[in-house]
């Protein structure tokens, strides 16, 4: 547990940067349920792939611009012509594998939104509709698991609707940015806050 930013006690991944620390306070295991941030964390994860998290936080706004605001519809609809748009997009991450799989996997999020009315409905099912917590009582960040029996459940299922980028770590690692798990350590802030909020 490290002490940083106005001296609170956070998870020790946190560390001393900025954008980290408020990422941290403010998103990490925060439940979500708005499909258009869904959908953000879900291709941002998937860029992350081989990639430090820090690395996209700095590119996020420029994935925002690049990625229509983060619209699926739009997203959705691009053509090779915003693939070679993307790909000379510096400020982004200029992977082909990983650009055409966000086309995709917009393609494949609105036939689940047409099944299931709102892909918030379909991938809560996967922790039961509530923040799991079974993991966070671990004494550092590297004693967390790097995927969950519910992670390979979800990441099978996203595979078999035609999502890309989508292993069960992947999907552990979403499930952790939308609140589908806490697993703030028990000395952060964050976790006591948490804890604070369920006993409400």
């Amino acid at each position: 547990m490290k002490r940083t930013l106005h001296t609170l006690p956070r998870c020790d991944w946190a560390g001393d940067d900025p954008l980290y620390c408020a990422y941290h306070d403010h998103e990490w295991g925060v439940p979500v349920h708005d499909d258009t941030k869904i959908f953000e964390m879900l291709i941002l994860e998937g860029f992350q792939a081989g990639l430090s998290w820090i690395t996209i936080l700095r590119k996020r706004e420029s994935f925002r611009e690049a990625f229509s605001n983060w619209d699926y519809t739009a997203v959705a609809r691009y053509t090779s012509r915003d693939i070679r748009r993307l790909m000379n997009n510096k400020e982004i991450v200029r992977n082909r594998r990983k650009i055409e799989a966000a086309v995709k996997n917009a393609r494949a999020f609105l036939r689940v939104r047409r099944e299931f009315g709102t892909f918030d409905k379909y991938i809560w099912q996967f922790t039961g509709n509530r923040t799991l917590r079974a993991a966070r009582r671990a004494g550092t960040f590297a004693d967390l698991p790097a995927y969950s029996a519910e992670s390979k459940a979800m990441s099978r299922d996203l595979k078999k609707r035609g999502f890309s980028f989508v292993g069960p770590t992947i999907c552990y690692a979403h499930m952790q940015a939308t609140g589908m798990v806490d697993d703030h350590l028990s000395g952060c802030f964050c976790a006591k806050q948490n804890d604070r909020r369920r006993k409400k």
